[in-house]
């Protein structure tokens, strides 16, 4: 039995980042072999251990043959024969081709570790095109390291979208990789890589409508960028991205990649309200309230925050607009609308005397008309 670390940890390694998980193969075992050492069987299509000290995840060496279409048609062999060059082989990029031995020898037969030093993506063997979750892992780490990619294996991204791979995918693990590119430091290329491999209009068409406008698809990949300078979340990013799309888009879309609820709900009022947003400085007393009325500023300030953000991202005044913006919020929730509720006889008196007083309250804070 050998066991090498290989994947993510050995080429963050190699490229002096700091390694989050670690992933190993097992060279030569077999399952009960990884039981009898106290592992933890977890996988469901192909034997995964774990650790039982250090709960990382051990894979015994495997082979796989594409049976059908998507990811989800492969056929697996973990054998106690399988060697490692043949599990490699089977890897998406020559850079995630890479292991260390116990000894802290390098095993690199697919030349990674220069792909690595040039900062290049490329494919480790023509089954690459098999599964296309390959296409997003391709725009996903091109937005993470920014490396170009390789003509050939782009020309492969290409002839799976044209064959209908990428329709094969399901939307939890296009989200769960789009997502994950949106947290990368150069968001934006993401969307370039989908869109020049034609894959974007396949997973995300409202988004890829964008470009169909030059100006506005620059726009709102900029928007994109600016939240991530800014350390910003996902759901941000994403309501970045968002603001330029109709609400009807916005919904098709957040709906299609089975966005979470937090997600959908700030892209769906940056959709409706970042233009207002950016004109906080032309808005009046009431046109502010009314703002704050339909984002729902008084029982989710964060979220309005984060909504201020997501519009303002890469406008040039958005300090000015932000600070004003924040300033009108906290005059009007500095009023008390229990003790206005208090003398007043219905409901209806109630919602009119706390409208006007956190209308008065922002006419007092900010010069306004």
């Amino acid at each position: 039995m050998k066991i090498y670390a290989v994947g993510g940890a050995v080429r963050d390694e190699l490229l002096g980042m700091p390694v989050k998980d670690r992933d190993y193969v097992v060279v030569g075992a077999r399952p009960e072999d990884m039981i009898k050492l106290g592992f933890k069987p977890v996988g469901k299509d192909f034997p995964v251990f774990l650790h039982p000290e250090t709960h990382e995840e051990y894979a015994l060496a495997r082979t796989e043959r594409k049976v059908a279409r998507g990811y989800h048609g492969f056929e697996f062999c973990a054998a106690p024969d399988v060697t490692l060059e043949q599990d490699l082989a089977r890897r998406d990029l020559t850079i995630n081709a890479i292991a260390r031995d116990q000894d802290g020898a390098i095993v690199d037969p697919f030349n990674g570790a220069a792909d690595l030093r040039a900062g290049v993506l490329r494919h480790v063997s023509p089954a690459f095109d098999e599964d296309p979750v390959r296409i997003l892992r391709v725009a996903r780490f091109a937005a993470r390291y920014g490396f170009a990619i390789e003509p050939e294996t782009l020309v492969l991204m290409r002839r799976m979208v044209a064959q209908g791979e990428a329709d094969a995918l399901v939307a939890e693990r296009v989200w769960q990789e789009f997502s994950r590119g949106l947290m990368e430091e150069k968001p934006s290329r993401v969307l370039e890589v989908l869109r020049e491999c034609g894959a974007l209009a396949r997973v995300a068409p409202e988004l890829d409508a964008l470009f169909e406008d030059g100006g506005t698809g620059a726009a709102a990949l900029a928007a994109l960028d600016a939240a991530a300078r800014a350390g910003a979340s996902l759901e941000v990013r994403l309501a970045a991205l968002a603001r330029a799309l109709d609400p009807l888009a916005v919904e098709a879309l957040t709906g299609r990649l089975k966005a979470p609820a937090s997600c959908r709900d700030l892209a769906l009022l940056a959709a409706r309200h970042a233009n207002a947003i950016v004109d906080a400085a032309e808005l009046n007393a009431a046109e502010l309230l009314e703002l704050l009325d339909t984002t729902d500023a008084w029982r989710r300030p964060e979220r309005f925050s984060e909504l201020i953000a997501a519009a303002l991202a890469a406008e040039p005044e958005r300090n000015e607009a932000s600070a004003r913006l924040e300033r009108a919020r906290q005059a009007a929730a500095s009023v008390d609308a229990g003790a206005l509720a208090k003398s007043a006889k219905s409901p209806a008196e109630i919602r009119s005397r706390v409208a006007a007083a956190r209308l008065d309250a922002i006419r007092k804070a900010l010069p306004v008309r």
